[in-house]
């Protein structure tokens, strides 16, 4: 399924160019035009899905295989430092476009990229966050 006026829909249905390093039946992994480094890979998945809320529990575990061999063979390619394997759902979170993918971004020391947060401290009651987040599960 595929929605006509989505982007990573036209790039899967070949309306688009991009440049494939990987594919199979559920995902196409293609270099970002807009990279964070050299050898951003952006995982999208075949059938449009907006966000993880929607993605199937089977594409769930199949994608982060897919972004370890990516995150590997990114290893061996440029010997970097580390890999941020990034995945947004909504606006608020900093999604752009509405189409469940996976950024596979190696990382150097000292390199420009900028993800990161200000780590806060522990609230006073964990116990009820936990009990919160089990009670929605």
């Amino acid at each position: 399924m595929r929605d006509p006026n989505c982007i990573f829909c036209k790039i899967i249905g070949e309306e688009i160019p991009s440049t494939v390093v990987y594919e199979d039946q559920w995902f196409r992994a293609i270099l970002d035009v807009s990279p964070a480094a050299r050898g951003h890979v952006i995982i999208l998945t075949k059938n449009h899905v907006p966000n993880l809320y929607d993605l199937p529990e089977e594409e769930a575990s199949r994608i982060m295989i897919v972004a370890k061999r990516i995150a590997c063979a990114l290893k061996k390619a440029y010997h970097c430092d580390g890999v941020n394997i990034l995945q947004n759902n909504g606006e608020a979170a900093g999604q752009t476009v509405f189409h469940f993918h996976v950024h596979v971004i190696p990382r150097f020391r000292d390199d420009s990229i900028n993800i990161k947060w200000e780590p806060g401290s522990m609230p006073e009651d964990p116990a009820v966050i936990a009990d919160e987040i089990r009670a929605n599960m």
